[in-house]
């Protein structure tokens, strides 16, 4: 028996649209992966989009890759991720199942209050494959909870389950304020537990749960994830031996500085000096600079020019992080004798130019930044529902930053 397992694919997830197609390169190279290793079938644990209305060119290349996958006579069996769903429960991942392009191995019955689980048996191999879907802030936890587990662990045969959640005793530092579940939720003695959800690279064993693996993202999904993990990847089992299958599209360069005790015309220098000599050859290069400047705010430093010094040495995209650089100068803000519209005016104008580049001037970025804090500050009408309003405020602050040209 062959099979791939990938998770949190999040096609859609990157802002940047060089990020985004890079994303959906990534899959369309697991998938070929997947056909060239004519592995049985795929899992897909979770998170295939990274919302429930991916745009149309996320859906095209998805179902074009399923596509092929399908004419190759490779199932893709499926759960729906936190990502998937929208306020009302819909999922795109029932779309794809009504075209035959994927299976939901998520079914099952409620007797009496309890979930009962059915298997889905791949015809090819006979593996019987139970799953369970995941949901924002852990809302499945209560799933299992009322899951009954007697037949899926009395079931016989080599088991597969599927599941979209960080497991408590598996938690590594980074995770540990993540909401999670103890392992006993999940049915034992099932012979390989494809996991999503949780970012690592990681395979487990724990008494009565002898292989839980987490295959990473397909992509790296985030500036932190980029640096860690650098690409992505998924795992391929064969015959009981699990080897990790790389997705390395392009290479990526981090460089990392801590500023503290500088100025800002120092850590040009030092930026500068970084990346002198050095061609970046099509890489993604992730900037950060992090500590407490000894004089002068993180504004004052020209980010873009030090940006555009990278991308002149052939680098495919840059990503700056300037959020734990910190400056020692603060003025006095007098609340007592400030307005409201006042006091809010300081505080921004003490911010700006500390999160990354929004490529707007100042004056612009404060204007939008009044916007979105007026447009925050709406409450909900009588009547009115929480997902209703929840997406309500979401579209009209996508038309205030189109608007202001973010």
């Amino acid at each position: 028996m062959k099979f791939a397992h990938f998770a949190d694919c999040h096609l859609g997830g990157w802002r940047d649209e060089k990020l985004n197609e890079l994303n959906l390169r990534a899959f369309s190279a697991g998938v070929s992966r997947c056909i060239s290793e004519k592995v049985d079938f795929l899992l897909i644990s979770g998170d295939l989009f990274n919302t429930s209305l991916p745009g149309i060119d996320k859906l095209k290349e998805a179902v074009r890759n399923l596509k092929l996958l399908k004419n190759e006579g490779i199932p893709v069996y499926i759960i729906a991720g936190s990502h998937d769903f929208s306020p009302s429960g819909k999922t795109m991942i029932d779309v794809l199942e009504e075209a035959g392009l994927v299976v939901n191995v998520v079914r099952g019955s409620v007797t009496e209050g309890k979930l009962k689980l059915d298997f889905t048996v791949d015809k090819r191999t006979g593996a019987k494959i139970a799953g369970m879907l995941g949901r924002r802030g852990m809302l499945e936890k209560s799933f299992y909870e009322n899951l009954e587990k007697t037949n899926l662990e009395a079931e016989t045969g080599f088991k597969i389950f599927m599941f979209h959640t960080a497991i408590t005793e598996l938690k590594a530092k980074e995770f540990e304020n993540i909401d999670s579940a103890p392992v006993s939720l999940l049915p034992a003695g099932f012979d390989y537990y494809a996991g999503g959800h949780v970012h690592i690279v990681r395979e487990f064993a724990l008494q009565g749960y002898k292989r839980i693996v987490y295959p990473g993202p397909l992509f790296p999904n985030s500036f932190s994830e980029l640096e860690k993990l650098g690409q992505g990847g998924f795992y391929i089992f064969n015959d009981g031996a699990l080897s990790r299958a790389s997705l390395n599209l392009v290479g990526v360069y981090s460089i990392a500085k801590d500023c503290s005790g500088m100025s800002p015309e120092q850590v040009e220098a030092e930026i500068k000096k970084e990346i002198a000599g050095k061609a970046f050859d099509d890489a993604i290069v992730t900037l950060k600079l992090f500590g407490v400047l000894k004089s002068g705010k993180p504004s004052d430093i020209n980010i873009n020019a030090l940006v555009s010094l990278i991308y002149e040495k052939s680098a495919f995209f840059v990503m700056k992080n300037l959020n734990q650089l910190e400056s020692t100068e603060f003025e006095e803000i007098k609340v007592k004798e400030s307005s409201i519209e006042e006091t809010e005016s300081c505080l921004i104008s003490e911010h700006l130019g500390r999160s990354r580049d929004l490529g707007i001037d100042a004056e612009k970025e404060m204007q939008l930044t009044k916007e979105l804090l007026a447009l925050l500050s709406r409450e909900k009408t009588e009547g009115e529902k929480v997902y209703e309003f929840d997406d309500k405020i979401a579209r009209d602050a996508r038309k205030l930053t189109e608007n202001h040209g973010v």
